[in-house]
């Protein structure tokens, strides 16, 4: 029999439909809170070796990435790896990926204080977007349209204690043709369905109203999607792209997806398809495991 440990912080819609997926492939996982957990870097924890796979659907990313070194120091399997989380975390790292890979995206820059960033707006020009590095639901995203606006947002985070928010991100501003952007949620390089996002506000998320309808998966949006997965380490991603005149471009891609907006728009058992992707890896580590033995 399998043997699955997933980590929560909480059970979410995403983790409930998750486990009822494990549920119908006859596995039942090993639910476990991180807030209970207490690594010791040493050495492994002999529970650990007792999983074939370790599916992390923590809230925290902080938490998330410490837990995935852990587990890559010690050869335990997981889902996303620690190389692809280390690059999803981090719009930065995340743009640097995409440009070695030579996939399109926004122009963007980073600087350290508010004087360079200034600088890198007014190179890029206004409208911009200013990022929090690390975040997701939109939060902390600033369309400023000028200079003042761009002042008092870079002032503002400037008071905040986090360094984080001392590091900015600054975006180019795409202007939506049709108020919508894509989401596709893509696994092992396989884009499985993608939804549009449409609003009337220019932050399309779905986890702050944005309406979500089906969005046909063709050759541009596979082959893009594909190259991306392959850029940041692969895994179950979930991948934001624009429409432009010149054909899509990537904005973000995320780690640790949500879907339960996606499920009905698509018609995609998007949980079944994760599991059968996590449970395929499982038995993947079984093989090379007696292969050694």
């Amino acid at each position: 029999m399998m043997r699955v440990a997933m980590i929560i912080t909480r059970a979410r819609a995403e983790e409930k439909l998750l486990l009822k997926a494990f549920q119908r492939r006859g596995i039942e996982p090993e639910l476990i809170r991180d807030e209970e957990l207490v690594l010791n870097p040493l050495a492994i924890d002999p529970r650990w070796s007792e999983f074939d796979i370790v599916f992390l659907r923590t809230l925290s990313t902080s938490r998330g990435l410490y837990l995935l070194e852990y587990f890559d120091r010690w050869e335990v399997p997981t889902v996303n790896s620690l190389r692809t989380a280390n690059i999803c975390a981090d719009k930065f790292k995340t743009s640097l990926a995409l440009a070695r890979a030579g996939l399109p995206q926004p122009e963007v820059r980073l600087a350290f204080t508010p004087r360079s960033t200034l600088e890198a707006v007014g190179e890029l020009g206004y409208p911009a977007v200013l990022k929090p590095l690390v975040g997701s639901w939109g939060r902390l995203l600033a369309k400023v349209n000028d200079v003042d606006a761009a002042e008092a947002v870079l002032e503002h985070r400037q008071t905040l204690g986090n360094f984080a928010y001392h590091v900015h991100f600054v975006q180019s501003y795409v202007d939506k043709p049709h108020g919508r952007d894509i989401r596709a949620f893509v696994i092992a390089g396989q884009t499985i369905c993608a939804i549009y996002r449409s609003s009337s506000h220019w932050v399309t998320s779905t986890a702050r109203g944005a309406l979500a309808e089906n969005c046909p998966v063709g050759a541009e949006l596979q082959d893009l999607c594909q190259r991306a997965s392959d850029a940041v380490g692969g895994g179950v991603l979930a991948m934001d792209l624009f429409e432009t005149e010149e054909g899509l471009v990537l904005n973000e891609i995320n780690h640790g997806m949500e879907f339960r907006n996606s499920i009905e728009p698509t018609g995609v058992d998007i949980a079944i398809k994760v599991v059968d992707y996590a449970l395929s890896l499982a038995e993947q580590h079984r093989q090379d495991g007696s292969e050694q033995t």
